[in-house]
């Protein structure tokens, strides 16, 4: 692929997530054409083509293989992703997974495997890890891991298995900002195991650092907040864009990052653009991507200690709901 040709992609998957982030993320690259989209709704993948003029809506995956794309991103609900990720991989496609990587643990493990051994680019779409705003504050501990890190992850309504699905990012996070985890306790309050009220983690680190997590599912709205503290200094992000720096010296408050002219939208400050840019950077460079497959699986890995120590229902196997 010559640097002046536009990098084919196809996308699998058009649903809401497609629709707030994906989407409109891609159609946005010069140097990108979404040349296929395939839904198991085809009227569904054919608006999407409509609406943002992407290339074409394709009725089955034969169909989708046969476009001469050069990557896929794939958008599916985690229950399906080998069905569609090792053909893609058989098919020398670079591929970009929506998060999780899968819904069980054995499925992360052979989707990581067989990601490491295709040769190919396989990035997980932890997007928070390339957020403005959390990154910029990541950097004022670049040469020392912060001691302790408080990280909330808290929304006004229930959903199923909202540590999974929605905390992970959290714990993403702390294994980005602190390397990899040796003790875990966890706890959590329910009525119901599969729409838990509340889980609280400690988890103490290789590296020595301690951290806790927090996810509130009775929160008074979306809250997304972490706290690090060391070498005399307090680093605090707000999600989605504000950033507090506390030395004993000094407190700074920065409230938005100007990326486009002067202003932030949301696809910017979660991190949604950064983290698709990326994925296409790393294709062309064939550098490994920050969150690779491999990488990836620590982070579920780490997520199903955490859901067994707290008594939910963990990674083991598929849960219907």
């Amino acid at each position: 692929m010559s640097e002046q040709k536009k990098m084919r992609i196809g996308i699998i998957g058009a649903g809401s997530i497609a629709h707030s982030a994906h989407f409109p993320v891609f159609s946005s690259f010069e140097d990108v054409e979404v040349a296929a989209v395939m839904n198991r709704t085809y009227e569904k993948a054919e608006q999407a083509c409509q609406q943002y003029g992407f290339g074409k809506a394709v009725k089955t995956f034969d169909e989708f293989l046969n476009q001469d794309l050069d990557a896929a991103v794939l958008l599916t609900p985690k229950t399906v992703r080998k069905e569609y990720l090792v053909p893609l991989l058989e098919a020398k496609l670079d591929v970009l997974i929506e998060k999780p990587l899968a819904s069980t643990m054995e499925e992360c493990e052979y989707l990581a495997e067989a990601s490491k051994n295709s040769g190919r680019i396989v990035m997980v779409a932890f997007n928070r890890r390339y957020s403005p705003v959390f990154r910029r504050g990541l950097d004022e501990f670049k040469d020392k891991a912060p001691h302790y890190v408080l990280a909330h992850k808290c929304r006004e309504f229930k959903e199923y298995r909202a540590t999974l699905e929605n905390s992970i990012h959290m714990v993403d996070m702390l294994r980005y900002a602190l390397g990899e985890c040796g003790e875990v306790t966890a706890r959590a309050k329910w009525s119901d195991r599969f729409y838990e009220d509340l889980c609280t983690a400690q988890l103490e680190f290789e590296n020595g650092s301690l951290a806790l997590l927090g996810a509130s599912r009775e929160a008074g709205q979306w809250y997304e907040r972490v706290e690090m503290f060391g070498d005399n200094k307090t680093v605090i992000v707000e999600s989605p864009d504000r950033l507090t720096i506390i030395r004993p010296e000094y407190e700074e408050v920065r409230n938005s990052t100007p990326l486009h002219k002067g202003w932030s939208n949301y696809l910017d400050a979660i991190g949604f653009r950064p983290c698709d840019r990326h994925f296409i950077d790393c294709c062309k460079t064939r550098q490994k991507p920050l969150t690779s497959a491999e990488d990836a699986l620590k982070t579920m890995q780490l997520m199903n200690r955490i859901l067994q120590s707290a008594g939910l229902p963990d990674m083991t196997k598929e849960w219907g709901h």
